[in-house]
């Protein structure tokens, strides 16, 4: 039978999929929750957002406003790492609605003797609850409120912000509704705010001809951090299979001295929990990653769940690969790429059990034995999703500090369901997005459609996969516009290096593939080059670091221009104490100019009030006191981050 209550609420926000996933947030952050609650009739109602950490046993509450139209809303903050729980609960309250029903029947004149007997009944049934000094006003109130000859200072007590104020703080919520449950995930900061660059570790070696290890890693690592990176990302680094080894340029054939890919894992030196031995050892690696740390940097590895034909789990679990009728295996394939060197892992085995559970040993693994904490996730959407879901889970109730990054390149609703099922954050289409209407129409919706709760980008303009054709043409503007918009309008970003900053544009005829791939071979860098872009990239992430409205995805808008080839757009923190304003030029070749519109209202100020921005790449300053304003921008430098100062 249903719950006796008067109440009812309805469209609770924000959820995703009516609760069956949780949203999520970083520690520190708000959860605005909005509903909408009503009641039959017109008496006075009240409402709360309830919440608690998984770790609490008493609930925490905020009351909502009423925002017009039977709109609520509320918002809380999110002061610690793990699970929260938050729900809507709303009811009539009749003591607040007696006082308002009084006070109208006062102000028309009306003798409410009555009425007052009824107040002193609302006082007495909290007399138990309040304080000290409340539970004297309310003795006098319900003396005046009995008492004929007191009517003149009982009335001034029924229409008093006191009691008001007393009824609000100890409502009686009689007949009560509630939503159900909802959940919010909440992160450490870094999973809404890094700064990605990955290297192959084969290629580190300062001697020509000669494959790099572990230690010549260790020896970048000043580079990396001197330029701003907080996570270095290598590709897989355990063995590599032998067994339909890939030749240079992804030929099926390996002449001999190939080294293969490194997505092809497994061989007689191990699987996945096995280094490379040209690489070192996994004590090498636990050097690595501690001198990373000291420089402020996170190691990210990739966790790739496929395997070469002579890994050991083929002799070892073979019920864990589908075997045609003839004996041999279907190598993965997405086509039209074909990967005769990789096995796939039969996730539908009848044996799915122990597959998981030697999955989840693999990332255990390297948490406990490298202090690995950011996953780079190669290829989740070939998996099964409620795989993710569990395995992101198991490993968070150990680990919460550990973040998992989706290398999905695929249809959204697929990519979003990895979000859903717990990725923390995930590659995006920002890669093939060029045009103004195209980079507006995308970041609007990651940040103003529901994709704001729960799908975190991380702007990637380059993989090792993917050289788009923007940046085959090889000019630095289109590579320095390029970073600079990852940069700014996400507040996670990557660059495949040092191809990037070095501008390596060579593609494979009619694809967007980098020719002689460092995927199937070694190749030998001079790290020691400086020029332009590395400097600008420098320059960016270390503002990056200093100003908080960048260090966020979601608080952004839009600014009008009227050029076309010029975008502008606004960004600030959640409490509005830092405010930037980037403009950029998407015309690589010629000089732009255009009149900008400041969003005054957004801002706070109005038409004829002076802000001052200041340039942060260059330093030069400005002062605006106009809502349309003036910019010229060249190929050369073809951006503005503008800091605002009102």
């Amino acid at each position: 039978m249903q719950n006796q209550t008067r109440i009812i609420i309805e469209n609770v926000t924000p959820q995703l999929d009516g609760g069956a996933f949780y949203i999520k947030r970083i520690v520190g952050q708000s959860v605005v929750v909005k509903a909408h609650v009503f009641a039959d009739g017109h008496d006075v109602i009240a409402a709360c957002v309830k919440f608690k950490h998984e770790s609490a046993k008493k609930w925490q509450e905020v009351r909502m406003t009423e925002l017009g139209n039977d709109e609520w809303q509320a918002e809380f903050t999110v002061d610690k790492q793990g699970h929260f729980s938050y729900f809507v609960e709303a009811w009539v309250d009749y003591a607040l609605n007696w006082q308002h029903g009084t006070e109208r029947k006062i102000q028309d004149n009306q003798y409410v003797k009555s009425e007052l007997l009824e107040g002193a009944e609302y006082c007495e049934a909290i007399l138990k609850e309040v304080t000290a000094a409340e539970k004297k006003y309310l003795s006098e109130a319900i003396k005046a409120f009995q008492d004929e000859k007191l009517y003149d200072k009982a009335i001034q007590i029924a229409l008093s912000k006191e009691l008001h104020h007393i009824f609000e703080a100890y409502p009686t919520r009689t007949l009560a509704n509630k939503s159900h449950e909802l959940q919010v995930y909440v992160d450490r900061p870094k999973a809404l705010f890094s700064t990605w660059y990955e290297f192959f570790p084969r290629s580190a070696s300062p001697e020509k001809g000669k494959h790099g290890t572990f230690k010549d890693c260790e020896k970048l690592l000043p580079r990396v951090a001197a330029m701003g990176f907080d996570t270095l990302y290598f590709p897989p680094i355990h063995p590599i299979g032998e067994v339909n080894r890939k030749g240079k340029n992804n030929a099926t054939t390996a002449e001999p001295g190939d080294v293969g890919s490194p997505w092809g894992i497994g061989s007689q030196y191990g699987g996945h929990k096995a280094t490379h031995p040209e690489l070192g050892t996994i004590d090498d690696f636990k050097s690595l990653v501690r001198t990373a740390k000291s420089l402020g940097i996170e190691v990210a590895m990739d966790y790739a769940l496929q395997a070469a034909p002579d890994h050991p789990y083929v002799k070892e679990f073979p019920q864990w690969f589908k075997w045609r009728p003839d004996g041999t295996v279907q190598y993965a394939e997405n086509p039209p790429k074909k990967y005769q060197d990789i096995m796939p892992i039969y996730f539908e085995t009848g044996d799915w059990k122990n597959l998981w559970k030697e999955l989840l040993d693999v990332a255990l693994f390297w948490v406990e034995e490298c202090d690995i904490r950011v996953f780079r996730v190669d290829n989740p959407h070939t998996k099964p999703f409620y795989f993710w879901g569990w395995l992101i889970a198991e490993v968070k109730k150990k680990y919460p500090d550990v973040l998992f990054l989706a290398e999905a390149f695929t249809r959204p609703k697929i990519m979003h369901e990895l979000a859903k099922q717990g990725f923390s954050q995930s590659y995006t289409y920002f890669t093939w997005r060029n045009t103004k209407a195209e980079l507006i129409e995308y970041v609007e919706e990651l940040t103003k459609t529901e994709q704001a709760d729960f799908y975190r980008p991380n702007f990637w303009p380059n993989t090792p996969d993917i050289l788009p054709y923007a940046l085959q043409s090889g000019n630095e503007s289109i590579y320095l516009h390029k970073y600079f918009l990852a940069a700014t309008l996400s507040s996670s970003v990557g660059i495949y290096g040092p191809v990037y900053e070095y501008m390596v544009s060579e593609a494979m005829p009619g694809k967007e593939e980098y020719f002689n791939s460092e995927k199937y071979e070694f190749y030998h860098w001079d790290w020691s080059i400086q020029n332009k872009l590395i400097a600008i990239i420098t320059k960016i992430n270390k503002i990056r670091k200093e100003q908080p409205s960048l260090q966020q995805t979601n608080n952004i808008q839009f600014c009008a221009t009227d050029n076309d080839q010029i975008l502008a757009y606004y960004k600030f923190d959640d409490a509005k104490q830092d405010e930037t304003l980037m403009i950029c030029s998407l015309d690589p070749y010629y000089a732009k100019q255009a009149w900008v519109q400041l969003p005054l209202a957004s801002l706070g100020i109005h038409a004829g009030q002076t802000v001052k921005v200041v340039d942060l790449i260059t330093g030069n300053s400005y002062h605006w006191d106009k809502e349309w304003n003036f910019v010229e921008l060249h190929p050369a430098l073809p951006f503005h981050l503008f800091k605002i100062y009102k």
